[in-house]
């Protein structure tokens, strides 16, 4: 597994190996972190009105005896057209999946090493349009004849943001802000020589 090394240019000048530890990881672990995720982005909005929270109610129906019914108590009562829903969705529930640092790193690991065993993983020594201009972020992402591009950095400045900021196939992240899915949802990552030694050092 190797990483494409590109020069200034963003033309290719080498290769670079991967630990050889990267071939035993699982993609299990990409599954469980991707899964994590996107639960996180869940909205919690759907509730329904149980019995309790239900308007009116307050008088019995009809009596307990004697009207050859079935014995009823409110007319809140999920029985009842208007009444209350018996199981209904609450606002109060958790979708957070919990998920460890070591899995968060494998599921990482292997993301990039998908990438590199489909020759889609590059790494530079630096990412920077000086211009801040659209055109020259495109031309560089032309370079690299890939459908979409992750472009990781150290820490972005503000005008390589605004160089890649209206690029569609594109996205420009800073170190921090790795992960996992970002990496897996690119058909490609250009990453910053410093990162990438970083990441490959973990562990």
């Amino acid at each position: 597994m190797k990483a494409i090394v590109l020069d200034n240019k963003f033309a290719k000048s080498g290769e670079t190996e991967l630990p050889a530890r990267y071939a035993e990881i699982k993609e299990h672990n990409l599954y469980l972190y991707v899964k994590s995720y996107l639960a996180g982005f869940r909205s919690n909005n759907a509730q329904a009105k149980t019995r309790g929270n239900v308007s009116g109610g307050g008088k019995k129906p009809w009596s307990q005896k004697g009207g050859g019914r079935a014995r009823a108590g409110s007319i809140t009562s999920p029985v009842f057209v208007g009444g209350g829903v018996a199981h209904g969705p609450s606002n109060n529930r958790n979708y957070d999946i919990k998920i460890n640092k070591k899995q968060k790193r494998l599921a990482l690991e292997y993301a990039l090493k998908q990438k590199a065993e489909s020759n889609s993983l590059f790494v530079v020594d630096s990412i920077n349009i000086e211009s801040g201009k659209t055109k020259d972020a495109n031309n560089v992402f032309k370079s690299l004849k890939q459908k979409s591009t992750l472009f990781v950095v150290k820490a972005s400045n503000e005008k390589t943001f605004l160089a890649f900021r209206n690029l569609g196939n594109c996205y420009l992240a800073d170190s921090s802000e790795l992960n996992a899915y970002l990496v897996a949802a690119f058909r490609s990552v250009v990453i910053e020589k410093d990162v990438f030694d970083e990441i490959v050092k973990r562990g």
